[in-house]
């Protein structure tokens, strides 16, 4: 256990640092954890992979809060890019247009999705001022420069640059391709200000009209809304290089004080067809569309099959095959125990969740092991499923799964809207069909009827109360 805020006592808590390359105890700097994440570039609608990373570190938020600690989190939206003013040329439209378009979705599909939203979505537009701020400090200190109306900064005056990603910067001139830039002192220096073409968004600046980079966004928006040193700064694998190198840079250039993340906390990357879900790339399956296919608590514990650190890959069945996982968890929701039995003071003992609420504990505290943390929820909603069967009381054990799965998870155990799919009548028929099947013993018949019943959406759940249904995705 370790202390909070003088003395309260919170779980010890082990969480992997890519700067440090291995597991180390949590331990935050001050009363509340501060929590960065690199969020979506606005320039088209969200995919998969950007739900991916959200829910990777909502759930982290959501664990830490469980485990007693406050949180702060902050997760920013870029809306002035290359890629934003390009999507706007295609569209005939503006940048602030086009921006704000996919940023008003991008918060659309998080709510479907249900994820606990950020305290905080700062805007690169809205921190131009900070920005400003950060260049000409970054300039006084040696860090900086400017050339033709745009700032530069200076990597090799920063000792420790590479460190992050492991990377010298011989090797990193040797297999990185950078900006050709002429006005540049060195290859690897990566724009703070760039001069604004004609057209292209523009601001006030003490060089010329120009923009921010991408890199200073960050490093201004995080020291701006959490302070000089975070605790965590979280974000896709794909952004330790050049991105976060060079906010590590950037921030204790400025600062002068290390690090400026004490944990550097990175999600493995979804991948489709053997490449990862970019929009660059044009293999992308949006998340609004996923939704339209597949329940979010599908989706979600298709992510928590695998561990945030590693790669991901698309694919349907695996997706699906979680739907009627998601299905086991609401039937152990379902009907409790009869009234009077199995309240602990009879031979049939209530369920305990303990064992389980420590499972999934020694699984979250280890790194996050979502894997091993659903694992656990799923081996309390068997035991409830049987134990409801024999009469013994459930509803500790029931509540302990919703605080589990729905508190910490984001999961929301709901079913499809009961418009949806086959009428009632056509329902009941054919589960009369499959009773009647099973009691003269035809069992692979009867399976066939309730695979027909789940291929039309319809999920049986058996019980010696009978039999119950409820809709699902197909």
């Amino acid at each position: 256990m370790a202390l909070v805020g003088g003395d309260r006592e919170i779980a010890t808590i082990q969480l992997y640092n890519s700067l440090s390359r291995r597991k180390e105890e949590f331990r935050p700097i001050g009363d509340t954890v501060t929590l960065y994440v690199c969020g979506v570039t606005t320039s088209n609608y969200s995919h998969l992979g950007h739900a991916l990373a959200s829910v990777t570190f909502e759930v982290l938020h959501r664990y830490l809060e469980y485990r007693g600690y406050k949180v702060k989190r902050v997760q920013n939206f870029t809306d002035v890019d290359d890629k934003i003013i390009a999507q706007a040329n295609k569209e005939g439209s503006t940048s602030e247009l086009v921006a704000e378009k996919y940023r008003l979705a991008f918060v659309d599909d998080m709510a479907a999705f249900g994820v606990k939203p950020a305290n905080i979505y700062p805007r690169a537009t809205q921190e131009i001022p900070q920005i400003i701020d950060m260049i000409s400090g970054l300039i006084e200190k040696g860090f900086a420069y400017e050339a033709d109306g745009s700032v530069y900064y200076r990597v090799q005056n920063f000792p420790t640059y590479g460190a992050l990603s492991g990377r010298a910067l011989d090797e990193m001139l040797q297999g990185t391709r950078f900006d050709p830039e002429p006005r540049k002192e060195y290859p690897a220096d990566f724009a703070l200000w760039k001069l604004s073409k004609p057209g292209e968004p523009s601001w006030d600046g003490p060089w010329s009209k120009g923009r921010p980079g991408w890199h200073i966004e960050c490093s201004a928006m995080a020291r701006h809304h959490l302070g000089e040193q975070i605790d965590i700064h979280g974000g896709g694998l794909d952004l330790i290089f050049p991105h976060h190198e060079n906010e590590r840079a950037q921030s204790e250039a400025f600062t002068g004080r290390s690090p400026f993340a004490r944990f550097w906390m990175h999600n493995g990357l979804l991948r489709l067809e053997g490449e990862k879900m970019s929009k660059s790339l044009g293999n992308i399956v949006r998340l609004r569309d996923a939704l339209k296919r597949n329940t979010p608590d599908a989706i979600r514990l298709w992510f928590y099959s695998s561990h945030y650190r590693s790669p991901l890959v698309y694919d349907l069945a695996s997706i699906d095959s979680q739907e009627r996982a998601a299905h086991r968890l609401r039937a152990a929701l379902g009907t409790q125990a009869a009234a009077g039995q199995g309240d602990g003071r009879g031979s049939v003992p209530a369920v305990d969740p303990a064992p389980y609420r420590e499972q999934f504990e020694a699984a979250m505290d280890d790194d996050l092991n979502l894997p091993q943390g659903a694992a656990a929820v799923f081996e309390l909603a068997r035991e409830i499923n049987r134990a409801r069967d024999d009469g013994r009381d459930v509803r500790d054990a029931q509540a302990t799964l919703r605080q589990l799965g729905g508190d910490v998870l984001g999961l929301n155990f709901q079913q499809l809207a009961p418009t949806d799919g086959p009428a009632v009548p056509e329902i009941a028929h054919l589960i009369a069909k499959r009773n009647e099947l099973r009691a003269a013993r035809r069992y692979a018949d009867a399976d066939a009827v309730r695979k027909q019943l789940l291929d039309m959406g319809v999920a049986l759940m058996d019980s010696a109360e009978g039999t119950r249904w409820e809709r699902v995705k197909r």
